[in-house]
């Protein structure tokens, strides 16, 4: 409630989505496995080869889950 009120006040939106796996999914293909994060901070695909920082990764899967649910909720 607190960052909604936050956010509102700054122009801004919040839109809730499931972080489970968003480090484990490759952005490129969408593959999802445990060892595509052999590390705390390293991203490797092991189905199409992508490699990047876990939080990177993270971050554009949680961002790309948001922008589809707005986009999904009724105008």
């Amino acid at each position: 409630a607190i960052l909604a009120a936050k956010a509102e006040g700054a122009g801004r939106e919040v839109i809730a989505v499931d972080p489970r796996n968003t480090s484990r999914t490759c952005p490129e293909c969408g593959h999802t496995a445990k060892e595509n994060r052999p590390t705390q901070e390293k991203f490797h695909c092991q189905a199409c080869g992508h490699t990047a920082h876990a939080d990177v990764v993270g971050a554009s899967n949680v961002l790309r889950a948001g922008l589809a649910r707005r986009q999904a909720q009724p105008a």
